[in-house]
Order: C-alpha cells, then structure tokens, then sequence
C-alpha cells in the first residue's frame, strides 16, 4: 500500500466505508471484516491495517518481556502479530471473525506453530475464560461500531488468568471531536473502561514513524492480579 497513490488510497477509504455503512445499515455491522478480506481476493495491499509486520508497538514492549505461556490475538487479520509472538516463544492462538482472512493467513504462515480459528469477540468460547497469560488487541476496537464496541470491550479482560495481561493498541482520540470511521479513535475515558477490574500497569500516547501528522494512537496494559 505504501505504493499507492493519494487518489487510489481515497478511492479504497470510500469503499471500506461504504461496506462498513451498508453492513450496519443491514443489522450486521461486522460483515464488512469479510467482505473485504473477500474483495482483496489475496492482494494485502487492499487491507489498510496489515503491511506485512507485526505493529512496532507490540514489538517494542514484547521483545524485553518474558515469552511463556498462552497467548490469544483478537482480531489477527494476516497474522503477524500472532506470528511474531510465537517466534519470541509464546503459545499462540489466534482468531479474526472473516474466515477468509483465517484462511489466508494460514496459508501465508504455513510454517507457524500458531493456531488459527474463526471466532467472534462478542461470542467467545466458554473455555477461553481466565485461561490466557497474554491477550492482545490491535485495531479491532477502533474499527467496531460504538454499540458493539461497548459490548465487545469487556469480553477482553475476562480471558486473562491471574497474572495474565491484556495489551490494547489503537488510535487515540485527543480531540473529541466525531469522526466518519472506522477506524474511530478512542478516548482516555473508554480506554480505560477496556481493563475494569485489572490493574493498568502503563498507558502510553505516541505516534509511529510513518503517521500523519495528526494521528495519535496509544498503548495500555493491565494486568489481572
């Protein structure tokens, strides 16, 4: 995608919109994570949030972390994150509600260990409850529509076992002001209703490299005691 050009950059924006919007319009506002992995019909370059590495964020607070144990991502997309913390050592499963995108990613990973699964973060399986030490969430909730982000958010903390700890990156929202997403960047207020019950162990505001100038995204993480 780096590649592209302003206008072709435009024109995909437009239409993630407009499936995002004719998703919740028909009273299935998650459809459009399929679709789109659909659309793209293998091209990565069509998936905004997936430039073929794990996010610089994650990188830089795992590295130097302790890497045992079970780890879920939600919401894996192509799979690098998930990818990239099985090479530190962790045990990973990784999940994303487009079947296409499982698939692809699969295929793309042939040679991971991590274990891949279509599933939903607002209807998870009964026995994922308080059985992972390390749960991360990269630009899913951002991307959720208002209603089923507040129902998904508090689905996050209730994996973790004791000890465990949940790591939440996205745009953060300094301004107030609405926006025409996803992604919709998140406040400090919501953010922090993500680990209710869990201890914030550091909440962090910067920009990446390559951003705009008036993004801003941030990096919490709790832990369960």
């Amino acid at each position: 995608m780096s590649d592209w050009g302003k206008e072709e950059l435009e024109l995909l924006r437009n239409k993630i919109l407009g499936m995002a919007r004719d998703a919740e319009l028909d009273d299935d506002p998650l459809r459009w994570f399929e679709e789109l992995y659909d659309f793209s019909d293998g091209d990565s370059s069509f998936i905004p949030w997936s430039d073929g590495k794990p996010h610089e964020f994650l990188i830089d607070w795992a590295s130097n972390k302790p890497s045992n144990g079970r780890a879920l991502v939600v919401g894996s997309g192509l799979g690098e994150d998930a990818v990239f913390l099985s090479d530190l050592g962790w045990d990973v499963t990784a999940f994303d509600i487009s079947e296409t995108a499982i698939k692809w990613s699969s295929k793309i990973h042939q040679k991971s260990d991590v274990q891949w699964r279509v599933e939903n973060l607002l209807n998870l399986p009964e026995e994922w409850e308080g059985y992972w030490d390390l749960v991360v969430e990269i630009h899913i909730l951002q991307a959720l529509p208002e209603g089923i982000r507040e129902s998904a958010a508090p689905n996050l903390a209730t994996l973790l076992s004791k000890g465990g700890r949940l790591v939440c990156i996205g745009r953060f929202d300094r301004s107030g002001k609405e926006i025409e997403g996803p992604p919709w960047p998140l406040n400090r207020q919501f953010i922090d209703s993500i680990g209710r019950g869990l201890k914030q162990i550091s909440f962090e505001v910067k920009r990446r490299a390559l951003d705009e100038v008036d993004v801003q995204r941030y990096i919490s993480v709790w832990e369960k005691k």
